[in-house]
């Protein structure tokens, strides 16, 4: 990735994010919705867009929808605040990776409180058997 395609990626993802904070009134996209990235294709063309939020399989469908009614916005917005020659297209997807780490913090922690039960119940034993 050139220096050019990742300063427009953060370019791309801080102005989307001001977009929906400021001016989406959308009710699928209030809540705790963020913008975890931006993958700009090397013509300039087409650009995916990363959300993440918190909420069940159902919630994300209506999230991306919500998007993808407001793309066209999105994108006439972001050509008149970027100064680009072609404004690409948006695809939006949704980013589990917040979610799959925190699932895999709970598994670490449960392993972790596991070990614990388990030495304290050998502990135990040692000192019955003395």
């Amino acid at each position: 990735m050139t220096r050019r395609t990742e300063r427009l990626n953060h370019l791309i993802q801080v102005e989307i994010s001001d977009l929906l904070r400021k001016h989406i009134n959308d009710p699928r996209l209030n809540g705790l919705i963020s913008i975890t990235g931006v993958d700009i294709s090397k013509d300039l063309k087409n650009a995916t867009i990363l959300v993440s939020a918190l909420g069940d399989s159902h919630d994300r469908e209506e999230i991306i929808k919500g998007f993808n009614s407001a793309s066209g916005f999105l994108r006439r917005e972001l050509a008149h605040r970027l100064n680009i020659r072609v404004t690409p297209e948006l695809n939006f997807k949704f980013d589990d990776s917040i979610e799959k780490g925190v699932e895999l913090v709970t598994m670490i922690e449960q392993v972790m409180e596991d070990d614990r039960k388990a030495e304290r119940d050998v502990h135990k034993r040692n000192i019955k058997h003395k």
